[in-house]
Parts: structure tokens; C-alpha cells; sequence
């Protein structure tokens, strides 16, 4: 089993691998290159962005400086916009949804360290070889979600369809599909509907329309 399958398969591995250090030095360079662009050099941008993820979606827009660690393990829908300072710690599997947005500095992390500071330091791995090891847990999030600005994703965590997160919140736990929570850390604080609909705002709808 190589390091990358160990991370996929949810169980611990060297982040100092051969293997794993040279994908996220690829990664790193091109996320690099990436925030050191024009906004208006489209075409280099989406060249690059299409290097750096496993997968990528119609229409988006990720507005950078951005950081993705390993970038392959990332898959994003389409119709995705982030704002500045986005971060994807993708050790392990970031799936992203259709129509989904995120604000401000959002960070995704997958990696989890032991608890125990001996076990941080050093492990023995596979072989029998004394290095630092880790594991990694997947994220989830669904289709039209809305994370708001300073909003991390830990690793496990699934966000359901329709969610919105708000800002500088740290989620922990699933999130339901339409759910608006918020908090450190997140809870749900309530169920998204109807009355939530722009259309019972008419002095913030002004003279604009929802469409039917």
C-alpha cells in the first residue's frame, strides 16, 4: 500500500514521504503561482487551477492569494466562487458541490495529529521505521452552501445542501442540509425556510425581483 492509499484509507501515515512531498511541492508551486497572478489573466488562471485540483467544475472562480496542500485530493462543482485566502489542507478527499461559495480566509483541514505528545513526536511506521505520523479524515460539502468569512472545516465533518455557515465559525460536527448554524463550535441555530426568502425583506429587495 503506498502513503496516498494509507491516507485515503483513513489510517496513519508519513507526511515526509517521498511520494507525498513531491505532490505537494507541485501543489505548493502552483498555488503559489496562481495568487501571484493578475485577476484579469484568466486563461493562466484556469490553466492552473485546473493543474492544481482533481477535479474542477464549470464556472468558477477562486479569487486568491490561495494555498492547496496536496490540490489532487480536491474535486469542486460547478458554479464555485471563493473569495481571497482560501486554504485546502487536502491530505485527505475535499469534495465540493454545485452553486457552493465561500468568504473570506475559509480553511479546510483534513489532517489530525495524536493527542499524545511522545505519539507527535514519533511512531513506528509499517516497517518498523521511527518517523512522524498522522491520519486524515474527509470533507464534504454539499451543493449551494454558503460559508461565511473566517469559517474552518475540520476533518469528518460533512455540510449538507443549502447550509449556511456563519462567519468565523469552526465546524466540528455534520451540519444538516438546510441548516443555518454558526459558532465555536458550530451548532446548528436553526432551520433555513420560506420566511427566510428575500421577498419578506422589501426594504433590502428595494427594487429588485426574486425570481418565481
Amino acid at each position: 500500500m503506498t502513503e496516498e492509499e494509507r491516507i485515503l484509507n483513513g489510517i496513519l501515515f508519513s507526511p515526509s514521504h517521498p511520494e507525498l512531498k513531491a505532490i505537494k511541492l507541485r501543489s505548493h508551486n502552483l498555488s503559489h503561482q496562481y495568487s501571484q497572478m493578475f485577476e484579469d489573466q484568466v486563461e493562466e488562471r484556469e490553466a492552473i487551477l485546473t493543474q492544481i485540483l482533481g477535479r474542477k467544475g464549470d464556472s468558477c472562480f477562486i479569487q486568491g492569494p490561495v494555498f492547496f496542500h496536496y490540490g489532487v485530493h480536491t474535486e469542486i462543482g460547478n458554479h464555485f466562487f471563493a473569495n481571497y485566502n482560501l486554504t485546502v489542507q487536502d491530505d485527505a478527499k475535499v469534495t465540493i458541490g454545485d452553486h457552493t461559495s465561500f468568504g473570506p480566509n475559509v480553511t479546510i483541514v483534513t489532517p489530525i495529529h495524536p493527542f499524545i505528545a511522545s505519539e507527535r513526536r514519533q511512531m513506528l511506521d509499517q516497517n518498523g521505521d521511527s518517523k512522524s505520523l498522522c491520519y486524515a479524515k474527509p470533507v464534504t460539502i454539499g451543493n449551494d452552501v454558503w460559508l461565511s468569512a473566517n469559517v474552518t472545516v475540520c476533518g469528518g465533518v460533512t455540510i449538507g445542501d443549502r447550509c449556511v455557515i456563519g462567519a468565523g465559525s469552526v465546524v466540528t460536527q455534520d451540519i444538516p442540509a438546510d441548516s443555518f448554524a454558526a459558532g465555536v463550535p458550530c451548532r446548528v441555530i436553526r432551520k433555513i425556510t420560506e420566511a427566510d426568502s428575500m421577498r419578506y425583506k422589501p426594504e433590502v429587495l428595494a427594487d429588485c425581483r426574486v425570481i418565481e
